[in-house]
């Protein structure tokens, strides 16, 4: 808890920073102009990569099977949308590298094997058996 709020107090502190830093290189306007620029790229990436995973995860409901690669990868591509809409060149690379296909697929073979084993773990903390007497009074 206390690394999160951390992080929502770092992580706008340094992307102000870096703004004022490189548009103090190349100048305001086409700083602005490159943020809404991410922005715009990334909603189209953001819609081409929601299709194409959504159709990935009908696919393998229809074979019967689990989406939950897709399913992760959905997430990576939520997030990444929402971090492609945050003003600042640092949330861009984070929602870039969760919206590239590649980089995505690495950080979802990397998060998978976590959520395979909290899933068994769940699964046999829900099969345990209690021990007692029951009776029925009518």
């Amino acid at each position: 808890m206390r690394s999160l709020l951390l992080l929502f107090i770092v992580v706008p502190i340094v992307e102000l920073w870096l703004l004022i830093k490189i548009g103090g290189l190349i100048g305001a306007l086409p700083t602005v102009a490159t943020v809404l620029l991410t922005a715009v790229v990334g909603v189209s990436l953001l819609r081409q990569q929601g299709l194409s995973t959504l159709l990935r995860a009908r696919q393998r409901l229809a074979m019967e099977q689990v989406p939950a690669q897709e399913l992760i990868e959905g997430l990576f591509i939520a997030f990444g949308g929402a971090l492609l809409l945050t003003p600042g060149f640092i949330t861009d690379a984070v929602g870039f590298a969760c919206l590239v296909p590649l980089s995505r697929q690495l950080l979802v073979r990397r998060l998978l094997p976590r959520v395979e084993v909290w899933q068994a773990a769940r699964r046999q903390h829900s099969r345990r058996t209690l021990e007692g007497e029951f009776k029925r009074h009518d």
